[in-house]
């Protein structure tokens, strides 16, 4: 089975609410519809409930077995705004501004996940990723674990031209520029988890770099070293290599010649690019030469799930990431329920 239909039938066993404040829009509508009928989510939609049932309509798409919420006229407004108002105080933020804040559907979308009323929200396809991750951490925030949010794309390569087949996470080739050793760690440890819920295998994670076992000598390959090491001393039991080039990462023959002492022997699953520009470069060379199919990018490191969209993004597009979201809200509530009471709080930036 292919890696995003394990996705999809893992959401359908335990439908979680996802909600989505770009409602209006016609392709997260027809996503919407389709998610709906195929029973992998609760759609909540949030925004003017005219204006989606008008676009609805315009579209031909039915929104039976959807909620609608609207925050202007919500029950909830009133306990959003003093949340809002507790939670970014200290930054300035008036009481006024939190009443007038709640009425923008992503703001609110945000909070309905926050305060347990959704389980994950998904958004980009209007709004611009600075907005989406913006608000997603100064509402939800943090996972404890967790001192950033990065973000990592599922490849899939399913393709019959495909000699590698299956899932790969690609991490980080969205929002973190230049990470330092620290950060890069911290991105390696967030996609491993990716790794395990998404592609439900162990992770075996490969710290790219044009250095295989130390076989360059730069700062670049420094930094590739010292996240290796961070990583290992934080998961022992992680199978990790770095600093490793591609092909040692994911071809067999090749590590065995290239790589000292390799836990992951050219099975890597999970590949941490040593920054944006290789990593953004590098997914769009396999979806765009390689025939991958790019479903992302996809937020990491929150305490609840929220992801971006690419604002050129398909309806299915948008459909694959509600199931991904779906799934990662499956784990964080199974995280949530083994965490010890003393680390449940999320870290407000």
């Amino acid at each position: 089975m292919k890696a995003i239909n394990r996705i999809i039938e893992h959401a359908r066993s335990s439908p979680r609410r996802i909600v989505l404040c770009e409602a209006e829009e016609p392709r997260m509508l027809q996503a919407a519809q389709r998610a709906t009928r195929e029973g992998i989510a609760r759609i909540v939609l949030v925004g003017s409930a005219a204006r989606i049932r008008e676009a609805a309509a315009s579209e031909g798409v039915d929104l039976s077995g959807m909620e609608l919420v609207d925050p202007a006229t919500s029950p909830l407004a009133a306990s959003f705004a003093d949340e809002l108002f507790a939670l970014r105080s200290k930054k300035g933020m008036t009481r006024d501004e939190a009443q007038q804040a709640i009425l923008d559907p992503l703001c609110f979308a945000n909070l309905m996940v926050r305060l347990g009323h959704a389980d994950g929200s998904v958004a980009g396809a209007v709004h611009t990723t600075a907005d989406v991750v913006r608000t997603a951490i100064q509402i939800i925030g943090l996972h404890p674990s967790f001192k950033l949010v990065s973000s990592f794309f599922l490849m899939m390569l399913c393709e019959p031209f495909h000699t590698m087949k299956g899932g790969l996470i690609f991490s980080d080739c969205a929002l973190v520029v230049e990470p330092d050793a620290q950060q890069l760690s911290e991105i390696a440890m967030a996609a491993a988890d990716s790794a395990q819920s998404l592609l439900m295998q162990e992770p075996k994670v490969a710290m790219l770099s044009f250095s295989t076992s130390h076989s360059a000598h730069h700062a670049a390959v420094d930094k590739v070293i010292a996240a290796t090491e961070l990583v290992r001393e934080a998961r022992p039991h992680l199978c990790i290599d770095g600093d490793v080039q591609l092909d040692a990462a994911i071809v067999a023959e090749i590590a065995m010649r290239k790589v000292h002492h390799s836990q992951v022997e050219g099975h890597a699953n999970t590949l941490i690019f040593p920054s944006l520009e290789a990593g953004n470069i590098g997914y769009k060379l396999a979806e765009r030469i390689g025939g991958a199919k790019a479903i992302g990018p996809m937020l990491q490191g929150l305490n609840k799930p929220a992801n971006d969209l690419s604002r050129g993004c398909s309806a299915d597009d948008i459909y694959y990431v509600i199931a991904v979201t779906c799934v990662q809200a499956l784990n964080a509530t199974q995280r949530e329920a083994e965490a010890p009471a003393a680390t449940k709080t999320a870290v407000q930036p």
